[in-house]
């Protein structure tokens, strides 16, 4: 067959073009095995030299200078070391960081170790030759990966260690790596072995719920060699793969391995417990004085609320049966604002309420209906908190208010309501009772700090219907039979004993529509709907 000029021309722009995909791909594979390798190309460079006082965002040896970002790495060949020991929770006044750093380098002189701070310490650390610090801080004139620890890290694992724990065998370090290795691509990511302290190293179940905001700590099996769970409380060491520590939001967040567990948890990663080795730490207590150990503590708890405000966590619920909050109190303001189109901003996040709103609405609630209760008002759950009571015999996950109905004749049985005409009434234990802005009702305020609220609607009575003179744009703000409310009935809400309409499923479908009990959707679905497969 006669291959015309123009199939000719064809076939030989392909060809090129072939040629130069292949010369491109092996080019590109080149840089990429020179980026692994830090005894090649760019990524041994070393970074503009710099003293620690000179900026942050340094990375310094024992004599003070600049080590580049492949210079911690290792030997740059296949025979050099597998993993880094990093170094990142001390304590500025007083730390055993040279220590640690001697006593590892002793055993395995060949391993890079890097002690990781958030600013430059002081007094400065002491480290012995072989051990740098690297400063997270940036500094101007420093280049963006300066202060970045992926950077600094060049071998395949890390190997993570508190303060004043040594390192007696040598062989340790393998042997973790084999049991992690030995792991292949299953779920355990990370393997742990218990420093030998006052306090057995304890394996937990951790479950993070953001949209709850909350994490949940339970016991798990502990002690036994080879424990699988997602979290420890204790003093450990934590072998993980450089590639999946650098792959986190916050690879080297504090407190360390709350922040560590937290995001594992989430990528559904667990954590093998061995029994062995044990790694020694002959510095304990860390603190020679119980003025340092208050020190350490101040600084763990402010460095613990300020990870869970960055994680969006509100509340922590310990192994122990304990809790933490890390949310809005009486003293401070609501963690949401303004509220619009009735769809406050955390369910533009998928999130629900914050459990600290939901605590303090709760509070409110059983002071508010207290007080309804002996000044002689009679009341009724309205609306969504009805709904939540009869879904959950609670406050609706998502919601941010509590509504209350009230007969508008029994107003003057109450001295909290009865002058309220104008302005706000802050009464003995921080409530601030109001009349409304925004309608003809009441509202009763969590605090002057902090206004989560009850509303308190006023209805009377008209031909046998409940009825009143101002109407806001809700769709469930609506008249209704006062047979609805003769009598009232108890029914559980949000801890305590409130009463409804006597026929609750009912009222609430004259107000939304049938079938509301059983079908939830966010209050302005054409803002934001509810994606009930995730309920």
């Amino acid at each position: 067959m006669r291959v015309s000029f123009c199939q000719g021309l064809l076939t030989g722009a392909i060809v090129l073009n072939l040629l130069i995909l292949y010369y491109v791909s092996r080019a590109q594979q080149q840089m990429m095995e020179k980026r692994r390798d830090p005894g090649r190309g760019s990524r041994k460079a070393a970074l503009p030299a710099s003293g620690l006082g000179g900026g942050m965002g340094s990375l310094v040896g024992v004599g003070g200078g600049m080590v580049g970002p492949g210079g911690v790495g290792g030997e740059g060949n296949s025979r050099g070391p597998r993993v880094t020991v990093l170094l990142r929770e001390f304590e500025d006044f007083e730390n055993y960081v040279g220590d640690v750093a001697r006593s590892f380098l002793h055993q395995r002189p060949e391993l890079p170790f890097l002690a990781v701070s958030d600013t430059p310490p002081y007094p400065p650390l002491s480290l012995p030759e072989g051990a740098h610090l690297l400063v997270l801080s940036p500094s101007p004139e420093q280049p963006p990966q300066a202060h970045r620890p992926e950077f600094h890290v060049q071998t395949e694992f890390v190997l993570l260690v508190p303060d004043g724990v040594e390192l007696e065998q040598g062989r340790a370090v393998e042997r973790l790596i084999r049991e992690l290795e030995g792991e292949g691509g299953g779920p355990v990511r990370l393997v742990a072995a218990p420093v030998l302290a006052r306090s057995a190293v304890q394996c937990l179940h951790l479950r993070v719920s953001l949209r709850e905001w909350t994490a949940t700590y339970t016991p798990a099996a502990s002690g036994s060699s080879g424990s699988v769970c997602t979290a420890l409380q204790g003093d450990a060491v934590v072998l993980i793969r450089s590639e999946d520590l650098f792959n986190l939001s916050v690879p080297l967040g504090r407190p360390l391995l709350p922040s560590l567990f937290i995001q594992t948890s989430l990528h559904g990663w667990k954590v093998k417990l061995l029994e062995s080795p044990c790694f020694s730490a002959s510095h304990r207590p860390l603190f020679s004085s119980a003025h340092n150990q208050w020190k350490a503590d101040s600084h763990l708890k402010e460095a613990t609320s300020r990870l869970m405000r960055n994680f969006g966590l509100k509340r922590l619920l310990l192994a122990d049966g304990k809790e933490q909050w890390h949310g809005c109190g009486k003293e401070m303001a609501r963690c949401f604002g303004t509220v619009r189109d009735d769809t406050p901003e955390y369910l533009y996040l998928d999130r629900w309420t914050p459990p600290c709103c939901l605590r303090a609405l709760r509070e409110t609630t059983k002071y508010v209906i207290n007080i309804l209760e002996s000044s002689g008002v009679r009341y009724w759950l309205e609306g969504g908190s009805l709904l939540g009571a009869a879904r959950h015999q609670d406050i609706i996950p998502w919601d941010y208010d509590v509504d209350l109905g009230i007969y508008l004749e029994d107003v003057p049985n109450c001295d909290y309501l009865k002058n309220l005409d104008s302005g706000s009434l802050v009464d003995a234990n921080g409530y601030v009772w109001e009349r409304a802005v925004e309608g003809d009702f009441y509202r009763v305020q969590y605090s002057e700090a902090n206004h989560l609220h009850v509303d308190l609607w006023p209805f009377y009575p008209r031909n046998g219907v409940m009825t009143k003179d101002t109407w806001m744009e809700h769709k469930q703000d609506v008249e209704f039979p006062e047979h609805f409310l003769q009598p009232l009935v108890p029914m559980p809400f949000a801890g305590v004993t409130a009463y409804s309409p006597n026929n609750h499923r009912a009222f609430l479908e004259l107000k939304f529509g049938e079938g509301v009990i059983e079908n939830p959707q966010y209050p302005n679905p054409t803002k934001k709907r509810l994606d009930r497969s995730r309920l």
